[in-house]
């Protein structure tokens, strides 16, 4: 009985710790400007898809996706509001994966690994799959996923055909500074212009990256991807995905 109270009472501090740190760390994003695009208890903020069913939900205090929308059309779950330049700090974790997927290898210039019928070299590896659109552009997402290369690509544009070697190479990124499944990571993403350096787990992954035809204003969006078959079973690369801690600063002038 003493030993399952010493439990007790080690998991109260434990939480009562993690509560103290949250409200500091919330503090001083405030403190430095920033403004709170996710309260911890609802989506106020977000738009929903119509007719998405609750599948966006607030869960234990984060944003959850499980990959299910019924939505008939757009399934992602974006801003209400509009931005320019801005500097968005966001939370994130792979849940789980949705099932083995074939990964290329992508080279550190962006381009694909080939054998020599020139046939792009696939591993079958272990996925899930979402990303975060920067003013609301598909085109300018960075990935969120279990590839090797790493998350914070920009894929619309590194898997561009007719993109420029030097602009490939710039939006692929430098370091895989993912966490294991299950355990969160944090993106500070600072974007100025048409220009984007990404931080990933406080490790720099993207520096100064062009992003070609990005709009100057729009929402920030967060990635509906893969989702069930004819069978209701989720397709490889599904958006099993939870997301916290959501700040953004502006930097318009």
């Amino acid at each position: 009985m003493k030993i399952e109270l010493r439990k007790i009472c080690v998991l109260v501090v434990g939480l009562c710790s993690m509560g103290v740190l949250a409200e500091a760390h919330g503090q001083g994003e405030q403190e430095d400007g920033y403004l709170s695009l996710f309260n911890g208890e609802t989506l106020d903020q977000w738009v929903i898809p119509e007719g998405d069913g609750g599948h966006w939900k607030v869960l234990d205090g984060v944003i959850d996706y499980d990959s299910r929308s019924e939505a008939s059309g757009n399934k992602n779950l974006q801003t209400r509001e509009e931005f320019g330049d801005f500097i968005l700090k966001i939370d994130w974790r792979i849940k789980q994966t949705s099932g083995l997927y074939d990964v290329p290898v992508v080279l550190s210039d962006g381009s694909y690994l080939k054998d020599a019928a020139g046939r792009k070299i696939t591993i079958k590896t272990p996925n899930a799959d979402s990303g975060i659109y920067l003013r609301g552009a598909s085109k300018a997402q960075l990935n969120i996923w279990c590839w090797p290369v790493g998350s914070g690509e920009v894929y619309g544009v590194r898997n561009k055909a007719t993109t420029p070697p030097e602009i490939r190479a710039g939006v692929t990124p430098r370091i895989n500074a993912d966490k294991p499944v299950g355990q969160w990571n944090r993106f500070v993403i600072i974007l100025v212009k048409d220009r984007v350096t990404v931080y990933l787990n406080n490790h720099m992954v993207l520096e100064n990256a062009l992003l070609p035809e990005i709009p100057e204003r729009g929402p920030i969006v967060l990635q509906h991807h893969g989702g069930p078959d004819k069978d209701g079973n989720l397709r490889a690369a599904s958006s099993l995905v939870q997301f916290r801690n959501v700040w953004i600063k502006s930097l318009d002038p």
